[in-house]
């Protein structure tokens, strides 16, 4: 379990552009050429998880929990599958909101926009990897946790189409739209066209 410690904003947000610079170095935690993880330790918030590769199928989330390289959780092992069995090389798990937290509940109820500018690098970067990003919205009915959430989704949409991202979905659709969490979906679970314009529009009525 991890349950946050305090408000983000009471704490050292470190910038992107530093983790991304220590997750490219060499680590004694983990093999940094195998994972990309930033920041590349374990602490109140996380950016990226994810393998290396030229073609990642980027899953888009709620929030963090525990998971770090080489000790995956379950959602984080079925995002692994369905990456793979859909034709990509490598996944990046990236977040809507960077805190961690087990049960989102625990979530902060007011957004940090340090922590969330910073979240917005790195989804700036995982996009740039790929020649084409396929970003999957994998986040289920947990958006509706907090207030904030759908307007950070709305500056995850504006980055994408700076690098023509496709959007993606897996499993079925609930009855408000959401797309499906990863946990709970088939092995050989195929990626769909999802319309994040069209949600989001849907989801401000």
């Amino acid at each position: 379990m991890h349950i946050p410690s305090g408000k983000t904003a009471e704490i050292p947000v470190l910038a992107f552009e530093d983790a991304i610079a220590a997750a490219n170095t060499h680590s004694e935690e983990y093999d940094c050429k195998k994972w990309l993880y930033a920041p590349n330790f374990y602490s109140e918030y996380r950016y990226i998880l994810g393998t290396r590769g030229k073609n990642p199928l980027i899953c888009i989330g709620i929030n963090p929990s525990t998971a770090k390289p080489d000790d995956l959780d379950n959602t984080l092992k079925s995002v692994e599958r369905i990456a793979l069995g859909n034709g990509f090389d490598s996944f990046i798990m990236f977040n809507v909101y960077a805190q961690r937290a087990t049960d989102p509940d625990h979530m902060e109820r007011t957004c940090n926009y340090i922590l969330h500018k910073e979240n917005m690098k790195a989804f700036d970067y995982i996009l740039s990897i790929s020649e084409r990003p396929t970003v999957w919205a994998a986040w289920g009915t947990i958006i509706e946790k907090r207030p904030y959430l759908p307007d950070c989704v709305r500056d995850m949409l504006a980055l994408g189409e700076r690098y023509n991202a496709q959007w993606v979905c897996a499993g079925s659709i609930s009855k408000k739209g959401h797309p499906h969490h990863p946990l709970y979906l088939r092995k050989d679970e195929k990626i769909k066209p999802f319309d994040i314009a069209a949600y989001l529009e849907k989801l401000g009525d």
